[in-house]
């Protein structure tokens, strides 16, 4: 069940890329739901979609290192 809410927030993350505010306060709703190891690969996620879409680089200032 864990998995599928970490595949549910990589859907919800992808169809709100189009606008960075949006995306960050899906971004933070996420880190407060997932489990510690599942946030370390929705961190991976995150930095490919910010690659592809530089306007949300904004919102990597609530991954913590």
């Amino acid at each position: 069940m864990a998995r599928a809410m970490l595949e549910y927030t990589k859907t919800v993350l992808n169809k709100v890329s189009f606008d960075a505010t949006l995306f960050c306060r899906e971004v933070q709703k996420a880190l407060e739901r997932l489990l510690p190891y599942e946030i370390e690969e929705l961190k991976i996620f995150i930095h490919s979609l910010v690659q592809q879409n530089p306007e949300l680089n904004q919102c990597l200032i609530y991954l913590k290192p």
